[in-house]
C-alpha cells in the first residue's frame, strides 16, 4: 500500500534522493493588519519587510524580551555575503546584543532549537532594525519571504493565502531580481475571510533566478485582521545532474 508513496517524486525530494535538489516550504503570518494598509506577511503588523537593512553583509544581534528565555538557543538560517546558504545557533545569554559569529546578507528563517518554546518575543536585528521576529509562544519565525541562494534556481510550484473571518485584501507576490533596485509583481490574488483559502498551483513551475528576493504582501481594504501565506518551490543547483 505504500508503493505509490515510495515512488512519489515529492517523497524522493523529502528523502534527499534527488541530487542537487531541495524542497522549500515558506510560510508566514501577520498577527493583525490594520485597514487600508500594505504590509508583508511576516511577524510584524503593518510593515513592508525592511530589505534596505541588507545593504551589506553584517553580523546579526538577537534580543529577548523575557528573562524566562535566558540561555535559550536560537538557530538562524540565511545567506552569507556571497549568497551561499549558512546557519548559526546562538545562545541568548544576554537580554540584548547576542551577536552572531557569521555575517549574513539575508535571514529567512529562525527557530528555537533547544526544544522549548519562547515565553517572550525574540528579535533578530541588523543594527537596530528587526529583520526577523519569533513571536512569543511560536518558537519559529513566520515569514513569507525568501531569497534564492547563489548557484540555484528556484522553481515556484504553488502559493496560498488566507484571511481571518471578515478580513479582506488584495495580495501580491513580489519578486526582485538580482541587480535590480525595485520589486515587481509576479502574481496577484484576492483573499477574503468569507471566501476560504486562496490556492494557486502553477501549470508550469515558475523559475526564479539565483539571488532573487521574494516578498508576499497584502493591501487591506475596509476590514483588518490576521493573514497567512505560504509558497512551495524546488531549488535545483544550476549545474546539477538530476537523480542520484
Amino acid at each position: 500500500m505504500y508503493l505509490k508513496y515510495l515512488t512519489d517524486e515529492r517523497l524522493a525530494l523529502s528523502r534527499n534522493l534527488v541530487r542537487n535538489a531541495t524542497w522549500i516550504h515558506k510560510f508566514g503570518a501577520v498577527p493583525s493588519m490594520s485597514t487600508n494598509t500594505t504590509g508583508t506577511i511576516w511577524d510584524k503588523n503593518d510593515t513592508v519587510y525592511p530589505w534596505s537593512a541588507w545593504s551589506t553583509a553584517s553580523v546579526i544581534n538577537i534580543d529577548r524580551a523575557s528573562a524566562s528565555d535566558a540561555n535559550k538557543q536560537v538557530t538562524v538560517y540565511g545567506l552569507d555575503a556571497n549568497y551561499n546558504q549558512i546557519n548559526e545557533t546562538i545562545t541568548l545569554t544576554n537580554a540584548t546584543n547576542n551577536t552572531s559569529v557569521n555575517e549574513f546578507i539575508r535571514v529567512f528563517r529562525a527557530f528555537c532549537s533547544d526544544g522549548v518554546s519562547n515565553v517572550g518575543n525574540i528579535s533578530i536585528q541588523v543594527g537596530t532594525t528587526d529583520v526577523a521576529v519569533i513571536t512569543a509562544g511560536k518558537a519559529q519565525t513566520l515569514m513569507a519571504i525568501y531569497t534564492v541562494p547563489a548557484g540555484y534556481t528556484g522553481y515556484l510550484l504553488k502559493g496560498t493565502c488566507s484571511a481571518q473571518a471578515g478580513a479582506d485584501a488584495t495580495g501580491d507576490m513580489f519578486v526582485r531580481y538580482y541587480g535590480q533596485d525595485s520589486f515587481r509583481v509576479g502574481h496577484s490574488f484576492e483573499v477574503s475571510g468569507g471566501g476560504g483559502q486562496y490556492l494557486y498551483e502553477f501549470g508550469v513551475p515558475i523559475p526564479i533566478p539565483e539571488k532573487s528576493d521574494i516578498d508576499v504582501r497584502v493591501a487591506t481594504r475596509s476590514n483588518n485582521g490576521r493573514f497567512t501565506a505560504a509558497f512551495d518551490m524546488i531549488l535545483i543547483e544550476n549545474d546539477g545532474d538530476g537523480l542520484r
